[in-house]
């Protein structure tokens, strides 16, 4: 019996003390929160943390330009191949006149334009007449048609220097007619492109 009560005394006393035991709340860690970094510098007082690592520099802007195309393609022709296409209308004249007309006039100020984008062109203006008239005539006659278009030119500001006159009189006819519609076309002063400088 005491050898009993040596045993259930300390196992009665051991339950007491965990029975009764109340349990410690868990003490709570304070919580400290972080806020996540802004996008964007400056946004609500915070700023993103900063690379040590340099950004390369942004590569030079295109130039622009305008949708143009960047090589031309009669700036590489032969007076020959410009001539076939040529962008240099002729002017056309009455019958046994040399004055130009306002058609004409706007002719030229169309192929002074031309002539100032391609400012290495020389040319060579042709008068030309119809069948009518002595040869003499009409080699006199082309001479002043050829030379009304060039004057016409050079007060529009085309240099001289880039522009010869010939007169074929009615020797070199556009139609070979001989008709009124025919002599209309060939009473004319013709461009062609006779060499570029350099």
């Amino acid at each position: 019996m005491q050898r009993l009560q040596t045993v259930l005394i300390p196992l009665t006393a051991l339950v007491l003390v965990t029975g009764c035991a109340t349990k410690k709340p868990p003490v709570s860690q304070p919580t400290t929160q972080v806020p996540a970094p802004s996008p964007f510098p400056g946004a609500g007082g915070s700023t993103a943390p900063t690379s040590t690592t340099e950004r390369p520099p942004a590569p030079p802007p295109v130039p622009d330009t305008g949708g143009a195309v960047s090589s031309d393609p009669l700036a590489s022709k032969t007076p020959e191949e410009i001539n076939s296409n040529s962008p240099l209308k002729p002017v056309f004249f009455a019958y046994d006149s040399d004055e130009l007309d306002d058609l004409a006039r706007q002719t030229l100020n169309d192929n002074a334009k031309v002539l100032k984008t391609y400012g290495t062109w020389v040319i060579a203006i042709e008068g030309h007449c119809d069948e009518r008239g002595t040869a003499e005539y009409n080699l006199a006659l082309g001479d002043r048609r050829a030379l009304a278009a060039r004057n016409y030119l050079l007060s529009l500001g085309v240099e001289a220097a880039r522009i010869k006159t010939v007169s074929y009189g009615k020797e070199f006819p556009f139609d070979p007619g001989h008709q009124e519609a025919s002599w209309a076309k060939n009473r004319r002063a013709q461009f062609m492109v006779t060499a570029k400088q350099q």
